[in-house]
This record gives C-alpha cells, structure tokens and sequence, in this order.
C-alpha cells in the first residue's frame, strides 16, 4: 500500500514538475543558457586536455638522442656502451642501427632523388653506426648529455651527439599551452557554474513567489514536504537535462563545421581529427557526464532555494 501510494504521489509530482518547466520556459531561458555554456565548457577541458596529451605523446615519441659510433669501435665497446646507456635511469629504449641498415634507410628516404642514389652508390658506405636513445621524460634529457659527453664515450664517437631539441622545444609549447587551457578551463567552470546556480537559484525563487497563494493553500490542506518541494526540483533537474543535450550537440556542432570550414585535421596545436573522434568513441560516457552534470546542478539550487524560501523543516 505504502508502495503504490509513493508511486502514485512520485508520478504527481514529476507530472507538476514538467507542467512548471514548461509554464515557466521562458523563465527558464537564461538559467539553461548559462548552464549550456558551462557544460560546454566543461566537456570541451576534457577533450582539449585529451588530445593535447596525445599530442604531446606524439612528439615525445619521435625525441631521440643518436650516438654516431666510428667504424674502429670494437663490438665488445660498442656492446659495453649499449648496456650503459641502457642503465641510465632516463632511458626507455635503446636500437642499435648497423652502417648497412643507416646506407638501407637514407636509400629508402631518398629514392626519388636519383642524383643522390647514383653519388651513395659510387663510394663506400659513409654513414656510421647509430645508437638511438629514447628518452623516458624529455625535460630531463640532460642527465643523458652529461653521460655521453663523458670523454671515455667521446672518443668513439665519430660526430657530434645529436638531439632532437626542435621537437622538444615543440612539446615545451604545447605543454605550456596545456596548462594554460587546464587552469582557463577549470576558473571557467567554476564561474559558470555558480552563475549557473545563482540564476537557476533565482528562477525557482521566481516560481515560487509565483505560486506562494497555492503553496500556502497546498500546506493548509496537509500537503507534504516533500510533494511541495519536489515539482520545484523535477523542474530543475530538466533544465539540467535540456543544457546537457545542447551542449553534447554544440560541442558535435563545432567538431564538424570546424573539419569542414578549415578542410584540415588540425586546428594549430588542436587535432580536430583526433578530438572529433575522441569524443565520438565516447559519445554515451559524456552524454552521460554531461546529463549528471546538469542534474547536479539544478537538483542542488533546488533543493537550496527551496529550503530557504519555503522555510521547509528538514525534520518533515
């Protein structure tokens, strides 16, 4: 019995609750708006700091430090070095590419310039053996400089040590900008946010002044608490509900007009080819963030703005 009377009373209440949202939609304009913008916000962070992320793994990928080896070195040095170099506590990976394989790779990188081919196949195999490091954290690069610099290691080497210090000098700027778009992202969901709030909190205070004849008439007649309350949070759980929706489509919106409209994969350091299908690959798992968002949103003005102007005894 108590079952169905609460089944009976929760259908009341949802049905007033979507009765208000619709009367009160014009009221409710600027509360979704807001609230649109700080989910927006909100997912648009999480995929920037996504794809600027892989980014950055991109290029640290392709950092390397190449130890040219003179042809005299003995395989017992060389295979010395190698287990050295591996030692280091900032090494992720260690190839060892022989003279053939360097003379096969610079052939293969350059089989449409047929000038060099014909000069690379008159005389003997100039290029030297490579040992290619790659490092574990970019920034800390030097602690592998100071190693190889070492004369013991110098001698064997037949050039300069070569690093790759424009692509490091390109994840420093995308790293920096990163954490640029972390903080802006977060300072603005956090001011929208409360704007959103204060604004849903002022909408329900509106409605509520609206309907303060029939709210006093609902408590003299024995109304409960939690039936007068809970059409006002219905109400703004659906505002959280339309602005999560809007804002899933603005953020589509924009990953598609900006593919088309720049007819490129890239927009700067942002890779819209990877953010668009970032967020497609989990387009249910930030439907669902951005409807749990929405609904925290409005649920918790509610519930505050009714608390207050009410004047409800949470003992009810």
């Amino acid at each position: 019995m108590n079952i169905t009377r609460s089944m009976i009373m929760g259908r009341r209440i949802f049905k007033t609750g979507l009765t208000n949202f619709a009367r009160n939609a014009w009221l409710g304009v600027a509360a979704m708006a807001v609230m649109v913008i700080t989910l927006t916000i909100i997912l648009f962070s999480i995929i920037a700091n996504a794809t600027f992320s892989n980014t950055i793994q991109q290029f640290t990928d392709k950092i390397d430090v190449s130890v040219y080896l003179k042809d005299s070195v003995s395989v017992s040095s060389r295979d010395k070095l190698i287990t050295q170099i591996k030692n280091l506590d900032n090494v992720r990976d260690v190839t060892f590419i022989s003279k053939d394989q360097a003379l096969a790779a610079y052939k293969k990188q350059n089989e449409n310039d047929a000038s060099l081919q014909q000069a690379i196949s008159q005389t003997d195999n100039p290029l030297p053996a490579t040992i290619q490091i790659k490092p574990r954290d970019p920034n800390k690069i030097e602690s592998i400089k100071q190693f190889l610099e070492k004369k013991e290691i110098t001698i064997l080497q037949s050039d300069k040590t070569s690093y790759s210090g424009d692509r490091k000098d390109a994840i420093d700027k995308i790293t920096s900008a990163t954490s640029f778009f972390k903080k802006a992202g977060i300072a603005g969901i956090i001011i929208f946010a409360f704007i959103s709030m204060l604004i849903i909190f002022n909408t329900i205070q509106m409605a509520i002044f609206n309907r303060r004849d029939e709210l006093t008439i609902m408590r003299l007649l024995g109304a409960s608490t939690n039936f007068i309350r809970g059409p006002f949070i219905v109400e703004s759980i659906l505002y959280g509900v339309v602005s999560g929706i809007l804002s899933i489509v603005i953020i589509k919106t924009i990953f598609t007009v900006s593919a088309r409209a720049f007819e490129a994969s890239s927009l700067g350091i942002l890779d819209i080819k990877y953010s668009s299908n970032y967020f497609s690959s989990r387009f249910l798992m930030f439907l669902g963030l951005q409807l749990g968002v929405g609904i925290l949103i409005g649920a918790v003005s509610s519930i505050i703005a009714t608390r207050r102007y009410l004047k409800f005894k949470t003992s009810k």
